[in-house]
């Protein structure tokens, strides 16, 4: 399989507006937390189809793109596409990690054609996704891959629709939430906000994402 270059534009177009975008991302988050190093981020969403694997990937590329050791896994155990947009497979993952103690032997970790950028996908999916990540394991876990990566990026399902996010949201040191311009709800992202607001998740700020970029920087940045 291929990597999804329409999706993936930090590796298709590097020196496009939108990748640029993407450093910029980049640059906030290094900033944001000058005290405490952001070593665990969560991306989630109010709700499905708003871009956050998408948005979540790229940022992992511009991440590795500055010689640092980036490791991405998909929490999302329910509808996980990191691994279609990296075009690997997803025969292992997180979820044997969680069910299998001796899986941290050789970890399911899978390379991909960033240096630096590594894959764990969902693996399996569970039949209580929720209980799963609710799990001591899964703690024990997260701090574990702390310890495998320079920065460990997770992605979450929509946090308005299933558990899943409110859980993952306190085992990590912040969280972005991902809207899509015109078609998240403002009610949407107030609802989201407290949601993260409930579990007292670090929530660093909003990415939206969608956005039509000025086609006149694409001049300056290179693109067409």
């Amino acid at each position: 399989m291929a990597i999804d270059a329409k999706s993936l534009v930090t590796i298709s177009e590097p020196n496009s507006p939108a990748s640029e975008a993407y450093r910029a991302l980049r640059t906030n988050l290094t900033f944001a937390s000058l005290d405490k190093p952001l070593r665990t981020l969560m991306f989630t969403s109010p709700g499905p189809d708003e871009g956050k694997s998408t948005v979540l990937a790229n940022l992992a590329v511009t991440i590795a793109q500055t010689e640092r050791r980036v490791l991405l896994v998909d929490c999302d155990l329910r509808r996980p596409c990191l691994h279609e947009l990296f075009g690997l497979a997803n025969d292992a993952g997180l979820t044997n990690l969680l069910t299998d103690p001796a899986a941290r032997e050789n970890p399911p970790f899978q390379e991909t054609e960033v240096p630096g950028l590594r894959l764990l996908t969902s693996g399996p999916l569970p039949p209580r996704c929720a209980d799963l990540l609710a799990s001591r394991r899964m703690e024990e876990t997260v701090r574990w891959l702390a310890e495998q990566a320079d920065q460990v990026l997770f992605d979450s399902p929509p946090i308005n629709a299933v558990a899943d996010a409110a859980i993952l949201a306190t085992l990590v040191d912040g969280v972005l939430l991902v809207v899509r311009e015109r078609r998240t709800r403002r009610e949407a992202v107030v609802e989201a906000r407290d949601r993260l607001a409930r579990v007292n998740a670090h929530l660093l700020g909003a990415v939206l994402n969608g956005v039509n970029l000025d086609r006149s920087l694409a001049g300056y940045y290179g693109g067409r």
